[in-house]
């Protein structure tokens, strides 16, 4: 794919003003609250794996509305000091899979919690264990046309809602040091990372790679690459919905949760991404803590990768965030 979006020159300054319900805050404040009232741990059990050097459990924690949400929590094998610790979001259409999957940040030292994602987990990867009992609201078959004509229904409040509680669980399980929590995420996952770091005031550190849900005014207008071309197909055929779904879009933007975000933050994107166009993952890098007039802006790296798609940097990428995230919450003889 040659380059389609911006020149680099111009991401770097790119910095729109994307429209925002005057009601965000209350509506964000209002769902979170609703799913905080209760316990965040439903159910913590032992999980065999055939691996000496990581132990593992899978966690059942009490997500939006109460819904029953699964992960996996791994950490190293035989160390019982309350590490640091990543909460992790997945890709689209990825489920949490086999625990032995994901196991960078637990070997790196941390305590680790992969959030699955529910209603996902049937295009790629080895499945997900998390209904959606909200899945039947209008719109369309695919996770984000799920509810998308009203905010209250869309799919994505009940997922950003998840990924804040699954915060609260990772910081009650045993042997993780509740001060030093980082959110995680590449693609959708980097999305709800963001949206996580604007959401948590307290959060350590966020590290998005190629967000998805950023710049969404934009990106439904310039690729109808999937899951995008998911809301491109839908507006094809309920033509006359337009107006609604930007309405509900407007909710769940990473450049509004950007802007309230607090914590350092590492991003990454490939300048010749049609799923996640540059120019809406710089919208979100550029606005990044500026919604505290008078406040310092937080500390905040952008990696792009000139010659690459969706992938980004892929294991450099990966070291990268290691390398960065150490410095900021790894004790000096680990890191």
């Amino acid at each position: 794919m040659p380059l389609f979006d911006l020149p680099l020159t111009e991401l770097e300054r790119y910095a729109p003003e994307v429209p925002e319900p005057a009601d965000f805050d209350a509506f964000w404040h209002k769902s979170v609250a609703e799913a905080s009232d209760r316990e965040p741990l439903l159910e913590v059990r032992p999980e065999p794996t055939s691996l000496r050097l990581t132990e593992c459990w899978s966690v059942t924690f009490a997500g939006f509305g109460g819904d029953p949400v699964r992960a996996w929590y791994t950490r190293p094998a035989g160390v019982a000091a309350a590490l640091p610790a990543v909460v992790e979001y997945l890709g689209y259409g990825r489920g949490r899979g086999l625990p032995h999957e994901r196991l960078t940040w637990p070997v790196a030292g941390y305590a680790h919690l992969l959030m699955d994602s529910r209603g996902q987990g049937d295009q790629y990867g080895n499945g997900g264990d998390t209904p959606d009992p909200h899945g039947g609201a209008p719109g369309g078959p695919g996770a984000i046309v799920r509810g998308i004509l009203a905010p209250e229904r869309y799919y994505y409040r009940r997922l950003i809602t998840d990924a804040v509680r699954a915060v609260a669980a990772l910081r009650a399980l045993p042997g993780v040091d509740p001060t030093r929590v980082a959110a995680v995420g590449n693609s959708q996952g980097g999305g709800l990372a963001l949206a996580v770091a604007g959401l948590v005031p307290d959060l350590a550190a966020a590290l998005v790679s190629a967000p998805l849900m950023c710049h969404l005014q934009r990106a439904i207008e310039i690729t109808d690459q999937a899951p995008y071309g998911e809301i491109v197909a839908y507006l094809a055929v309920h033509r006359e919905a337009e107006a609604a779904v930007r309405h509900t879009l407007s909710y769940v933007d990473g450049v509004s949760f950007a802007r309230r975000a607090v914590a350092p933050a590492h991003f990454g994107t490939g300048l010749r991404d049609t799923i996640c166009p540059p120019s809406t993952v710089f919208a979100a890098y550029n606005r990044y803590g500026t919604g505290h007039p008078g406040h310092p802006r937080p500390d905040r790296t952008m990696h792009t990768y000139a010659f690459n798609h969706h992938e980004g940097g892929e294991a450099l990428h990966v070291q990268r965030q290691m390398r960065w995230l150490a410095e900021r919450m790894l004790p000096h003889d680990l890191g």
